[in-house]
């Protein structure tokens, strides 16, 4: 299935950790894992990839900017750590506020401080700088990654897209060809998708793949180097 819009019939669902996320039942799909939305994000792109670099300073691509709790966690982590981070997401269809404002996520992550910001980086128009603060600077963008022009330029990739079921063209050696470009030597991309083929597509790109404890209720995630 291919996507031209977010999925009209989207509803918040509260997770089992007590975050919320939204819920497709045309697609059979939701945005983050029932089984804990910041759990599964802290997780996958701020333990297995933020931690992971080993780097102070960094450029960040997020496949999806969605509610924007990888952005909003990342942001809360660098300030804590002192670390400068250089962000952009790609989001062809980005959500409405009723939508990812009604999930109250500064609210369940503790982070009330931090509104203002979030509110400000999803309220953003594309290619629009935003400084929310501790030297984070952030802007998405409504291309497709099908289409991004980076040249080893990136240090992390937050992967993030909609399941394979749902997106096939999403993950396809092709996607990943261009990713592995985009990325710098040692650069590292996550994501929760586990699947064989995916993975497969991914090493037919070049890529250094590796199998991962998934989140709660997953069994396995994916986190990938660039040589």
């Amino acid at each position: 299935m291919a996507l031209d819009q977010f999925p009209p019939d989207l509803v918040p669902v509260r997770t089992a950790d007590g975050s919320h996320t939204l819920d497709s039942r045309a697609l059979k799909e939701h945005y983050h894992s029932l089984h804990g939305a910041a759990a599964e994000s802290r997780h996958v792109y701020i333990a297995n990839g933020l931690l992971a670099t080993g780097r102070q300073e960094l450029r960040i691509l997020e496949i999806g900017l969605g509610t924007g709790l990888n952005v909003l966690l990342t942001w809360i982590e660098c300030g804590r750590r002192g670390w400068k981070a250089d962000y952009v997401a790609l989001e062809p269809f980005p959500l409405p506020e009723r939508l990812w404002s009604a999930l109250g996520h500064p609210a369940a992550l503790g982070a009330l401080g931090r509104q203002n910001g979030y509110d400000a980086m999803m309220r953003a128009r594309a290619g629009e700088q935003i400084l929310p603060g501790d030297g984070f600077t952030f802007r998405w963008e409504r291309g497709l990654v099908q289409h991004i022009r980076y040249v080893e330029e990136l240090d992390l990739v937050y992967y993030d897209a909609f399941s394979p079921a749902v997106q096939p063209d999403m993950w396809t050696k092709a996607v990943f060809d261009g990713l592995c470009r985009a990325m710098r030597s040692g650069a590292r991309l996550v994501t929760y998708c586990a699947k064989g083929s995916v993975r497969r597509a991914m090493m037919e790109a070049g890529l250094e793949v590796q199998q991962l404890p998934g989140a709660p209720g997953k069994r396995q995630m994916t986190g990938v180097q660039r040589q």
